[in-house]
């Protein structure tokens, strides 16, 4: 019972957190798409999480009611510690964590939950495909580790067939702009890792969630649109977290990367096959392009070493660590 004696009011389904530093037009017109997007009947609970923002963007909070909680910030905490305090004030069973530059289609969380519900207990992170306002190209269709040993966004459209008949497609990681995880989850993890500012925040938690045993997955038929990186200094520190990413999960970037290590190495030398350093291993790596192999070759994973090698020195060298 609650103080004045009335019971108190059931826990929501899911918590959606949107973490806000100004860009007011961009967050009135996203709280716009998703009140009027969420699954009737869906019980829910909206936290914005204001990271000091000075564009009247305070104001407008203010005036805003239930479903919508707001948090204040006493200054630009970054995107993690945002997401964190709303997640910590959180009371639903699933978080869903949404940038506020988003426009939210019908029928875009359907999938995601249903992805969720298929993995069961094995549900990890689960993230879906963004289309760029501005130019309408695929920004995000899942994030894979390049042959630098770098997470790069996937930007081909899933097909109409592998949509149909296999929604979930598993993924090393998928961006935080818009993803889906358990609340048990989240707090198991820990949530962001306060060490990255505004940048791999979402590609260690969902290597983090792989490494307890979760499967990490895109909701192939779910879509929304995003103005991509619109928030101010969203890139401004992007050398630095990839930098701690790649000393935090050097193996782990090696094995994903190895899949782009073979198909940039066969495209490099393709041109002039007689080039290939090591024909044998050509040989293997062409058989695993045309999947007549089942894993990369073991020559792959001392290519990744050498291109993470060459990367970290010349972070050592920008940092001068």
């Amino acid at each position: 019972m609650n103080a004045d004696g009335t019971p108190p009011e059931p826990a929501p389904r899911l918590s959606v957190i949107v973490p806000v530093y100004n860009g007011l037009a961009y967050t009135q017109a996203m709280l716009a798409s998703l009140q009027a997007t969420l699954p009737r009947g869906l019980a829910h609970e909206i936290i914005l999480v204001d990271d000091g923002s000075t564009d009247g963007t305070r104001a407008w909070l203010a005036a805003l009611g239930a479903p919508c909680r707001v948090l204040l910030n006493s200054g630009n905490l970054g995107y993690g510690a945002a997401n964190n305090r709303g997640a910590a004030a959180a009371r639903g069973e699933l978080l869903a964590l949404l940038n506020n530059d988003l426009l939210l289609r019908p029928r875009w969380l359907e999938p995601m939950l249903a992805a969720h519900r298929r993995l069961g207990s094995r549900a990890g992170v689960v993230g879906n495909v963004q289309v760029a306002v501005r130019t309408g190209a695929i920004d995000h269709a899942g994030i894979f580790i390049n042959c630098k040993g770098k997470p790069e966004h996937r930007r081909r459209r899933p097909g109409v067939l592998r949509r149909m008949f296999r929604p979930d497609q598993p993924v090393a990681a998928v961006t935080g702009a818009c993803l889906l995880i358990s609340r048990a989850l989240w707090q198991e993890l820990g949530g962001f890792d306060p060490a990255y500012h505004n940048g791999c925040e979402d590609v260690d938690l969902c290597f983090r969630a792989a490494a307890a045993g979760r499967s990490n997955v895109l909701a192939r038929r779910s879509a929304v649109r995003h103005h991509v990186s619109a928030t101010p200094g969203r890139k401004a520190r992007d050398e630095t977290n990839t930098y701690r990413l790649v000393q935090r999960w050097h193996d782990t970037l090696v094995e994903l990367g190895r899949p782009d290590w073979c198909r940039h190495h066969y495209e490099t030398f393709l041109p002039e096959p007689r080039d290939f350093p090591d024909p044998a291993l050509a040989r293997q790596v062409a058989l695993y392009l045309w999947r007549l192999r089942g894993r990369p070759p073991a020559g792959s994973a001392a290519g990744m070493q050498a291109a993470i090698a060459v990367e970290l020195e010349r972070w050592r060298q920008l940092f001068g660590a």
